[in-house]
């Protein structure tokens, strides 16, 4: 039996989160049914466009992702800090990109707290306090995502009823070393199904944008950046190097294939040498992400700790 959500996702143990949601009965989200001929392709432009959207009104960064014909991968990071800081005009506008919200909403963003009596800003004050965690709540977020989805196609479709699962899988990285796979294992989705031959040709996927971008000179405003090696100073971001990391997926990419020529070289890779990750488990962890992990990915000591506490939420309920 699948565990709950709430015992799946918690951000006592780590903000970041590998989620997959999957069509029912593995039924066409994008490419081309061999049977009928019809061409769903379109239609990952319309995952793509949502999820990079969604990052703009939660305070939930995107960190990889990758559009496949019948299932989507996605890394998130939910960013409490963000989410805690935000002004509550902010979170209001925030969640009217999303919904109408009420009418007491629309009038605080329009008009401001001052066109409500006292009674209306203690019902405002409730209504805004749901709104901020639901803007960091990945559960919320992969609503957001799917039902626009499935509302689409079923039109599109001309049929109504379920499109996807009815739940998305969930992976807790509780670790750089989870996360670096995790990752690469996302962004060389494609690569893995023969549906693109190089990380820059596999379309819909945050590698490829991110390559697209860093010959314009910058990182996308819709995906969390990369800002480096770890230090004091450090900015928001995932700490590797962007093109450390583009290194590190192309040779993995390389080590997937028996007829590519490449293999793993930890010595000209410095993001491996960092986090002294192997390299035969490397190869295994970026091919197999999800047969070696089930609810959360890790190294053994991080793993323990969440068991621990996962014991520990188990005993408390």
């Amino acid at each position: 039996m699948p565990l709950p959500r709430k015992r799946q996702i918690s951000l006592e143990d780590t903000p970041y989160y590998h989620c997959v949601s999957r069509c029912v009965r593995r039924a066409f989200l994008c490419g081309e049914d061999a049977y009928s001929g019809q061409s769903y392709e379109h239609r990952r432009q319309w995952v793509e466009d949502r999820l990079l959207f969604l990052s703009t009104a939660f305070a939930i960064d995107v960190c990889a992702y990758a559009i496949m014909n019948n299932h989507f991968h996605v890394v998130l990071f939910v960013n409490t800090e963000k989410a805690n800081g935000l002004s509550d005009k902010d979170i209001c506008l925030r969640w009217h990109k999303l919904h109408k919200g009420t009418l007491l909403t629309q009038r605080f963003a329009s008009e401001g707290a001052d066109s409500l009596c006292d009674a209306e800003k203690l019902t405002l004050a409730s209504t805004l306090a749901i709104y901020r965690q639901r803007l960091m709540d990945i559960s919320w977020f992969m609503r957001e995502l799917n039902e626009p989805i499935a509302r689409q196609a079923n039109q599109e479709d001309n049929c109504t009823g379920h499109f996807w699962e009815g739940r998305f899988k969930s992976q807790a990285l509780l670790d750089e070393h989870a996360l670096a796979a995790c990752m690469a294992y996302v962004d060389l989705n494609p690569i893995r199904a023969n549906m693109a031959k190089t990380p820059e040709t596999s379309e819909h996927t945050s590698i490829r944008r991110r390559i697209q971008d860093l010959k314009r000179g910058y990182e996308p405003r819709t995906l969390m950046p990369f800002v480096g090696n770890p230090r004091q100073t450090l900015p928001h971001g995932l700490t590797f190097n962007l093109i450390d990391y583009i290194n590190l997926v192309e040779q993995s990419g390389k080590i997937l294939h028996s007829h590519k020529r490449g293999a793993i070289d930890i010595n000209q890779s410095p993001i491996l040498l960092r986090l002294g990750i192997d390299e035969t488990l490397w190869e295994r962890l970026t091919s197999e992400f999800e047969r070696h992990f089930s609810v959360a990915a890790g190294n053994v000591t991080t793993l323990d700790t969440h068991r621990k506490h996962r014991r520990q939420r188990r005993q408390s309920h």
